[in-house]
């Protein structure tokens, strides 16, 4: 059984990087802060520095840039300032500094040149790279007559393209007249700059059609060359040539070229050089001629090629390197050879660089008074040159600035000052190309706000880690600090870590750990803080796993798997099978805890996986299915193997044996392994103990032993059942005591009491003692003061103590391992104190610094490190409210505690009551305990908001006005100066109207409100208020009661009903202000005591309803109610109505009134009119059909012809007009074929279409009449398919 599980960590980690040099920081994202925030501008998007354009289309240069406040822009063309106002083909889009050419009508070399664009605010101002803009060119082919190139076959021969020269550079490549490409190989190739080359011409290369092919990729154009005709003579023809003309015979005797060695053609030379720029692509090309066809291959000498980033193209004739280094520079040869010679070229390549980045400078946002720096650096070769500028103009141009020093790539600001915010740039530039980056110098006074978002929840599983994120902004840079709950300590030290940008850490959440947490973020300037809040989830088990199952077909299976999860999350239980979905099948049978499989086949087998799944984490479990035959085939049987047998040992050594064994049956499950375990009969007698594993397939091992040690040793097999039983034990073997190979774990010193030092360490096992008569020599000294050791030997102890020691002194202390056979290797050495006693001295100078009305902030000075006599564990802060400052009793409440980790000199008290009189006092502890305590002084909290009111009910309800009464708060956390009410009415769907607000005076307790409207709910906020401010709202409602004096008139009036064709039409005026309006109804029933059911209709916002499905002959008892918001109380009702509702007798139809057959009629009589029209043309016209003379070939009995006279077809007309209809085919054999576009009457009727003998058709089109004709007459015509016959 294969078993995973997983756990989903904690969110993931977002560090901010607050800072260069820890006192500058970024300005956040956050888009709400970088709206109040002022900004120099920042260029955002801009045009490449080498633009080509297109001369078909306008041209876009783009420079986008952002500040507040927004920036303006503005342009130089070629080194002076362009003014676009003076050309009335150039614009800027709105808001933006892109400019948009309108070059129609204009030639686009006219807009060539060098612009750059600068970005301009308040604060400073940005420019972007000098942008060169150039018109792309795809310039014609030169005319030129080729002439037929003649070449003696063998020879070799270069095709030269020679394209011309286009901006970018044109891609060649080599076409026939078909537009296809020439075939290239070894010997036929293209060179890099596109001349076709033959190492040797063979009489098949003789063709008219060479043609180079130029394509401009810019603008999409492709040229070509005047084709070249090559003709390639052999040998025979040209003894031919000659002997008719010299009567000579054999002058090149058998006809052969002559082979030759290899030549350069490219380069030339047995060397040669070639400089190429840090990442761009290195191509060395080496083009030979020979024959037969020399095979090149590359080397470099000066070491390996790069592996990632070669490649050898072209037949083996280009290297290719891309992504150039400085480590490519170097010597590269290239080797052409063929059967008679082998020739070599060197190519020395040096790598020059156009500037890069190192440090690319960025922003700094300062505080007054900060100190900061930017720092440019760049490299290449040759060195780049640094120039700083500020707000584009030179830095040496630039006013002084006392607060500012330039040192080479460095610009260093001391105590910056507000007002001197600019934007720097910063030009790295070497004979290869420059590089230029803006960056700006912010200086922000900002009160912290912290940008997580407030009550913020995360969830993590126990165990897992937990990370709390307090993002903050402010300037300075703000100090974070955490707490929990109603704790008042921070929280620092084990299990919390805070890092650098105020995320807390807790690294094993634990139950415990759930709560909500404060983050306090602090400057100079003020404080801000957040609440956030952990949850700690139990992690999902599965407790019972699914099992590995053998099967028999057709059979039922169910696998199980019991989980059990935090019951605040909700399981998604998961079946797979074979690592995907479960088959589209029924018989799988998915339950909460169970998968069950009905009639099994042999593809049900397989690896089912069940996975639990929360929104947190999962866990998984697998087992594997077999299915085997049904009886009467015996199942194969799967079980555990049999033990190993005689296991013998081998090649015995001092510190190491070999163990063979035989294998045991397998039982029909291949073994995976086997595990060697041992017992140590001298130390640890009848304990088995795993010491190593061997695959399955061997059957012996290498034993590494320990000296001192009875070996006994068994074996055990694994295959995918499970563990055989252990092997019977081989024979001891004992291992010679030797001298102590390790030291004693764990040593540390530490006291227990002032003057002594304990020494500890952990007790080394029989099985490392690697001997008899084990001791520990135990060795300390003071620290920096002894040189040298007093030791102590001991046996059998695990500690040792060192009294009358000075108090709290570091001593270094070590233990070393001894036996009879000798000592064990020299003992690291660990430092230590001797014991800690109680601190001396109380914190001097003690002071309180009040910030708010709950928050103040305590100083003291550190005591002397000589007066802690300990480990200095931090500061304890008690204090405790002494009272109000309303009462001058004293208010008992128990002293409170805020501890503060280390050597701090200040702490916070959060979670002060305002308006009240503490008392404090200050002393440092140690892991003793605490040293003696300042003195008491006090201090008072300013008034804050008041608490809730007490309480808030309404006392009496009348027609127009109601009363309240209220308590005021429990804590007035000042001096109370009145309070604020404020109402609305609240209709009867939630709606809420107008808010109305009151002013109280502080000593008022209740208010009676009149002018109020009747029956109608008011929502009422109460609030107490001090001179800080309006404290919590508490809320009431009520409902003003209906006029008992003067009843109104009835809600619902003039209900009616009458009878309609679709139901029972009810009529009602209503004149009441609720919206939830009902018809109720039900079955008159005199014998019915009880109250019935009535049923309801909803007719919100009409006037009439009409009820159906009432039964025919019975009476109902109608009525019109209104109900309340909460659709539960009547507030109004109807009197009954009494309806009865008519028996209908069945009503015959009568069809000749009914409307669709009188319209049916009448447009079956227009058109046999329309038809009898155009009959009556045709004949007076004298003309004939235009078709073809009648079609005697025509086979189809069913064409007969039609007789003019009565508008029947007659005979064809073979007259002047002997044409085909438009559309008709008339084959040339002269026989007429019918096809899908035919139309034939029988095709129209799809029935028993026929014609009388005297022609006239008498079936119709309509295969399913709906009137049947008699015997004593045809059927009527169809006029309408007649109508689309003519």
């Amino acid at each position: 059984m294969e078993r995973t599980r997983t756990r989903l960590g904690a969110a993931v980690f977002l560090m901010l990087i607050l800072g260069h040099l820890g006192n500058a920081l970024e300005v956040p994202l956050d888009p709400k802060v970088l709206e109040e925030l002022a900004q120099p501008p920042t260029i955002t998007q801009q045009s490449p520095k080498d633009y080509i354009i297109d001369p078909r289309e306008s041209i876009v240069i783009h420079c986008e840039a952002k500040g507040k406040p927004h920036p303006s822009f503005s342009w130089t063309r070629n080194g002076t300032h362009f003014d676009i106002d003076q050309d009335p083909k150039v614009t800027m889009r709105p808001r933006s500094g892109t400019l948009v050419v309108d070059i129609s009508g204009e030639k686009a070399e006219t807009y060539e040149g060098i612009y750059q664009c600068t970005a301009r605010n308040k604060h400073g101002a940005a420019v972007s790279n000098n942008i060169v803009i150039r018109q792309s060119r795809s310039p014609l082919w030169s005319k030129e007559r080729n002439e037929p190139i003649r070449v003696q076959e063998g020879e070799a021969l270069v095709l030269h393209c020679r394209p011309p020269a286009g901006l970018p550079p044109p891609i060649i490549f080599w076409m026939d007249v078909n537009f296809q490409r020439l075939p290239q190989s070894s010997r036929v190739f293209q060179a890099l700059n596109g001349d076709l080359y033959f190492s040797n011409v063979l009489k098949e290369d003789s063709r008219n059609d060479y043609i180079c092919y130029a394509r401009f990729p810019h603008t999409q154009t492709i040229q070509q060359k005047q084709p070249i005709t090559l003709l390639v003579l052999n040998l025979d023809a040209v003894n031919e040539t000659v002997a008719a003309l010299f009567n000579e015979t054999d002058l090149f005797s058998d006809g052969l070229a002559e082979e030759r060695k290899p030549t350069f053609l490219i380069p030339s030379g047995s060397s040669s050089s070639k400089m190429v720029l840090r990442g761009q692509v290195l191509e060395l090309e080496c083009i030979t001629e020979g024959l037969p066809t020399p095979e090149v291959s590359w080397s470099k000498l000066s070491g390996e090629f790069p592996d990632k980033r070669t490649s050898i193209v072209t037949f083996q004739k280009i290297l290719r390197i891309v992504n150039v280094s400085d480590a490519d520079a170097g010597e590269y040869r290239c080797t052409a050879h063929n059967r008679l010679a082998s020739v070599h070229h060197t190519i020395r390549v040096t790598v020059k660089a156009a500037p890069y980045w190192l440090t690319t400078p960025r922003n700094l946002v300062l505080a007054p008074k900060e100190k900061g720096q930017l720092i440019c650096r760049a490299s290449g070769t040759p060195k780049p040159t640094i120039n700083w500028a500020m707000n584009g103009i030179p830095i040496e141009n630039s006013p002084e600035d006392p607060n500012r020093k330039v040192e080479g790539d460095t610009i260093i600001f001391e105590e910056v000052q507000t007002g001197s915010s600019a934007v720097y740039q910063c030009n790295a530039s070497n004979e290869y190309g420059y590089l230029l980056s803006n960056a700006f110098v912010n200086v922000l006074s900002e009160t912290p706000r912290v940008l997580t978002p407030a009550n913020q929840v995360y969830q993590v599983i126990r165990n897992n880690h937990a990370l709390l994120d307090c993002s903050s902004f402010g300037s300075p840079i703000p100090k974070i600090t955490w707490f929990k709950d109603s704790q008042s300590s921070t929280l620092e030290g084990d299990p919390y870590l805070l890092h650098e940008n105020g995320t807390l850490e807790i690294y094993v959440a634990q139950a415990l750990n759930s709560g909500k947490y404060i983050c306090v973020a602090r400057n100079t300037l003020g404080i801000a803080e957040n609440h956030v809040y952990l949850e700690v989830k139990e992690p999902t088990r599965i407790l019972k796993q699914p099992k590995y199952k053998v099967a028999q077909r057709n059979r039922n299976v169910v696998f199980e798997c019991k989980v059990k999860h935090d019951p605040t999350l909700i399981p998604i239980m998961i079946w797979l099978k074979d690592n995907g979905e479960l088959p589209d099948d029924e018989r799988f049978l998915v339950d909460s805890d169970s998968l069950t499989i009905t009639d099994v086949t042999e593809n049900d087998a397989g690896t089912y996986t069940c996975i639990m799944n929360t929104t947190l984490d999962h866990d998984s479990a697998s087992a594997e299915l077999t299915v085997v035959e049904a009886a009467p085939t015996p199942a194969t049987i799967y079980e555990q193997p049999d033990p190993p047998t005689d296991l013998e040992l081998t090649d015995m050594k001092p510190r190491s044996v070999q163990l063979t064994w035989i294998p045991g049956d397998e039982h029909n499950s291949p073994i995976h392994k086997f595990v060697i375990q041992y017992t140590d009969s001298l130390h640890d007698h009848g304990h088995w103990h795993n010491l190593t594993h061997v695959p399955g397939s061997k059957t012996t091992a290498h034993l590494e032993l320990s000296p001192y040690v009875h070996y006994s040793f068994r074996v055990l097999a694994l295959n995918a059942v499970g563990l055989s039983d252990p092997s019977n034990p081989s024979h001891m073997y004992k291992t010679n005591p030797a001298a102590p190979d390790e030291n004693p774990s764990g040593v540390k010193g530490f006291g227990t009491e002032h003057d002594n030092l304990m020494i500890l360490w952990k007790p080394m096992s029989g099985l490392q003692a690697n001997g008899p008569g084990l001791q520990y020599k135990v060795m300390w000294r003071k620290k920096d003061v002894d040189k040298n050791w007093t030791s102590v030997t001991v046996a059998n102890v695990s500690k040792f103590m060192v009294s009358g020691t000075p108090t709290f002194t570091p001593y270094e202390v070590k233990v070393q391992a001894i036996n009879n056979n000798g000592i064990g290797p020299d003992p690291v050495v660990v430092t230590g104190h001797s014991g800690e006693d109680l601190p001396v001295q109380a914190p001097d100078n003690v002071q309180v610094l009040v910030l708010n009305s709950t928050l103040a902030e305590v100083h003291w000075e550190p005591v002397p490190p000589k007066t802690v006599r300990g480990h200095l564990k931090g500061y304890k802060v008690y204090y405790w409210r002494e009272r109000s400052l309303h009462k001058h009793n004293p208010h008992r409440v128990e002293k409170q505690l805020l501890t503060f980790s280390g050597n701090k000199s200040h702490g916070m008290l959060p979670g002060l009551q305002p308006y009240s009189l503490y008392l404090f006092n200050v002393m440092v502890y140690n892991g003793k305990g605490e040293g003696p305590a300042s003195s008491n002084l006090q201090f008072e909290t300013p008034e804050g908001v008041p608490g809730r009111p007490s309480f808030l009910r309404i006392t009496n309800s009348n027609l127009n006005n109601l009363t309240l009464e209220w308590g005021p708060p429990n804590d007035l956390n000042g001096h109370l100066t009145g309070y604020i009410l404020k109402y609305q009415q609240v209709n009867n769907s939630n709606e809420l109207g107008p808010m109305e607000e009151l002013a109280l005076p502080a000593n008022k307790t209740s208010i009676t409100l009149p002018n109020l409207k009747y029956s109608t709910r008011y929502k009422f906020y109460f609030n107490a208020k001090t001179g800080q401010g309006a404290g919590p709202v508490i809320t009431e409602e009520a409902v003003t009661i209906m006029d008992e004096v003067h009843p109104a008139a009835p809600a619902f009036r003039n209900v009616s009903s009458s009878v309609g064709e679709n139901g029972m039409l009810i009529n009602w005026e209503y004149w009441g202000a609720e919206k939830h309006v009902y018809v109720e109804y039900i079955v008159k029933n005199d014998n019915t005591l009880g109250e019935e059911e009535w049923q309801k209709e909803y007719v919100n916002g009409s006037q009439a309803y009409v009820l159906k499905g009432l039964k025919e002959g019975l009476s109902y008892r109608v009525r019109m109610v209104a109900k309340g918001h909460d659709d539960q109380a009547v507030l109004h009702q109807s009197e009954e109505l009494l309806v009865t509702v008519p028996a209908m007798p069945s009503r015959q139809v009568d069809i000749a009134t009914q409307g669709w057959f009188i319209g049916l009629m009448c447009a079956i009589a227009l058109l046999i009119l329309v038809l009898l029209i155009i009959c009556f043309i045709k004949r007076n016209k004298g003309g004939k059909y235009p078709v073809k003379e009648k079609e005697d070939a025509h086979t189809d009995p069913e064409f007969q012809p039609m007789k003019e006279d009565d508008c029947t077809f007659g005979e064809y007309s073979d007259t002047e007009d002997h044409k085909p209809l438009k559309g008709s085919r008339t084959p040339s054999n002269g026989t007429v074929h019918r096809d899908s576009s035919d139309d034939s009457l029988v095709d129209y009727g799809g029935g028993d279409g026929q014609f009388n003998e005297d022609g006239s058709f008498i079936g119709q089109y309509s295969g399913k009449s709906s009137i049947r004709e008699t015997a004593e007459g045809p059927s009527p015509v169809n006029t309408t398919a007649m109508n689309s016959f003519v």
